[in-house]
């Protein structure tokens, strides 16, 4: 059985990937993975059953926190405040926009985190690019920026988050070590693309949504546009003060948001605010990304909760080389790993293998191999998930266009991030 779990776990994986080909939405194959792969974890090891509901509640806090996020951005979309950022945006240039994008993006995840940056970006390109394919490779380009970005910051990503609560790193010091390296990661791809991407973009035709947001005032949407992103901003320093779940932080914004826009509704003729009603706006969330979600990550803590994962953990650490030369490979390693399976998991695994004392190397090496890595594929990252869903990005296409830069921006980070703690006198 624990074998049998891996290949289906694989074989999902499959049709997850080939989406298209196969005609079987991913959700779908996602929520019946983890079904299956649950029963069968029971099955080979009874005593499972009793961490299903401690995996649900986890994952139940990530997709509270991405229904809520993006709500918000739903609500400032449907007012019309990113307006007021994209119309300060005059390029069309492919290339000057792609610098633009990815800068924005980068420095942005670090402030808030991957995920809540994403959805704020891919809102953005919306409103700047017409042309779906010229969106998809811009889409990707955040994919990367945002992992990046979110690699270097104690509150960027996930897995940095974990290692910071878990004291083994420090933010000054997470900061200092994987910056150059995470800026590395970015600028590899983004150079490449310069030389590649030729032309301008088309930006998108007047539609009726555009129409329907001249019903709101510029003061309206300023005032919405601001309490958006300070509902977002809010959430990591609701987390630091209080020390309780992002997602209460970012429902709790949101509930603020819902108030406010109540108001301004209330003040506006019934046939020019239907539109603007948050209980609308809701049922324009995408739902089926919120499943995959649902279905890709308790598929993933189900190989965690049997053993899967850990065996794999305790087979890297028996590669024959000497440290630091193989903690640095350990790390490359998990990193591509993460592209496939959720990074949460590896690196709590990590967490509980190793323990080398707070701010060693490993544990910044690791911080950014993990968040970084997942760009590798789009499923790789609650960053990639996301944009996928909302841009309906098919994996393949990700494949080909967008994984191989990963790949070179993740290998250059991870040798500016060797070559800075080999002259430093880490080896």
């Amino acid at each position: 059985m624990f074998t049998a779990m891996i290949v289906v776990f694989i074989i999902g994986y499959i049709f997850i990937a080939m989406e298209h080909p196969f005609h079987i939405n991913k959700s779908a194959t996602a929520l019946l993975l983890a079904s299956v792969l649950w029963v069968m974890g029971v099955n080979y090891l009874p005593e499972a059953h009793n961490h299903l509901v401690d995996h649900l509640g986890e994952v139940a806090e990530i997709l509270f926190f991405l229904m809520g996020a993006m709500t918000i951005v739903e609500i400032v979309d449907s007012y019309g405040g990113f307006r007021i950022i994209t119309d300060k945006i005059s390029t069309t240039k492919k290339t000057s926009l792609l610098w633009i994008i990815a800068f924005i993006t980068f420095f942005m995840s670090a402030v808030l985190d991957n995920l809540t940056t994403s959805i704020v970006m891919i809102a953005l390109l919306r409103k700047l690019i017409g042309e779906k394919k010229d969106r998809w490779f811009f889409a990707g380009i955040v994919i990367l920026a945002a992992n990046a970005g979110g690699a270097w910051s104690p509150i960027g990503d996930v897995t940095t988050i974990m290692l910071w609560i878990a004291n083994k790193v420090s933010s000054v010091h997470i900061i200092e070590t994987t910056l150059l390296a995470s800026l590395a990661s970015l600028l590899v791809p983004v150079i490449v693309l310069s030389f590649t991407m030729k032309g301008n973009v088309k930006r998108p035709e007047t539609s009726a949504k555009e129409a329907q947001e001249a019903a709101v005032s510029f003061r309206e949407r300023l005032l919405v546009l601001c309490l958006g992103v300070g509902a977002l901003v809010f959430v990591p320093i609701f987390k630091t003060i209080t020390h309780l779940p992002p997602y209460l932080g970012m429902l709790g914004g949101l509930a603020v948001l819902w108030i406010v826009t109540g108001f301004l509704c209330k003040r506006k003729p019934q046939r020019d605010n239907s539109h603007l009603s948050v209980n609308y706006i809701l049922s324009r969330i995408d739902v089926p990304s919120i499943l995959f979600f649902l279905g890709i990550l308790m598929a993933v803590n189900s190989l965690a909760t049997c053993g899967q994962l850990a065996a794999l953990s305790a087979s890297l650490d028996k590669i024959p080389l000497v440290e630091p030369t193989k903690y640095y490979v350990i790390n490359v390693i998990i990193g591509v790993l993460s592209s496939i399976i959720d990074n949460v998991p590896l690196v709590a695994g990590a967490m509980k293998m190793y323990d080398f004392p707070m701010d060693n190397y490993f544990w910044a090496f690791l911080a950014y191999t993990a968040g970084t890595g997942g760009s590798i594929l789009i499923i790789g990252s609650a960053a990639g998930v996301a944009v996928m869903g909302m841009e309906k990005i098919d994996f393949i296409w990700y494949l080909k266009k967008i994984s191989w830069l990963a790949l070179l921006g993740y290998l250059a980070g991870c040798a500016v991030y060797i070559v800075q703690e080999t002259l430093m006198g880490v080896a």
